[in-house]
């Protein structure tokens, strides 16, 4: 009696161990399809960031271009556009930077800059233009822009707006007080 009762204990033993060794060989290749999924999952997240990358590099250069080339055209001087790009808490941030003669300018909002702020801004807004898709209308409606540009630079920035509206477009209806502003069509009210 005793012998059946071990007999028994064991054929209990062995279905246990059968079916554990079942669980052990689908837990394992769970495990195996898992690793799997994280490595293409790990391939298609590398993939995603050369390519966002890519994208902030030319977005970066359009911008900048656009921003520097109006800084330029207005000041006739050596100002410059940047973005630094940086990951922080898992996205991407962007820090507009102003610079003169390839050095930052701190804090330009305080800045005697004579309007240089209010042309970045102003380069900036083309420049989102540009970069719709599809393109929207290039048309903008801006009251009294351009107020606090020196009076040095204000037949620049006519320069500039017949620039811009010839080489990409733009339509520019602008109401202003400023003489020295008015191109193109004019309409007194």
């Amino acid at each position: 009696m005793n012998l059946e009762k071990q007999r028994k204990k064991v054929d209990n033993a062995l279905g246990e161990l059968k079916a554990c060794k079942r669980i052990y060989r689908e837990e394992k290749s769970k495990f195996i399809e898992a690793e799997d999924h994280l490595v293409y999952a790990e391939e298609a997240q590398s993939l995603i960031q050369k390519v966002s990358q890519q994208i902030q590099q030319k977005i970066h250069r359009q911008i900048s271009t656009v921003v520097t080339k109006c800084l330029v055209m207005v000041t006739e001087d050596n100002y410059g556009f940047k973005i630094n790009f940086e990951r922080k808490r898992g996205r991407t941030e962007a820090d507009l930077i102003l610079l003169y003669d390839g050095h930052e300018i701190n804090n330009p909002l305080n800045s005697d800059s004579g309007g240089i702020v209010e042309i970045a801004a102003f380069a900036l807004r083309v420049s989102c233009l540009l970069l719709t898709k599809p393109s929207l209308d290039r048309v903008l409606i801006m009251d009294e822009p351009f107020k606090s540009i020196s009076n040095e630079y204000q037949e620049n920035v006519k320069k500039m707006l017949t620039y811009l509206s010839k080489s990409f477009g733009f339509q520019f209806i602008i109401v202003t007080h400023i003489q020295n502003l008015i191109t193109g069509k004019v309409i007194k009210l």
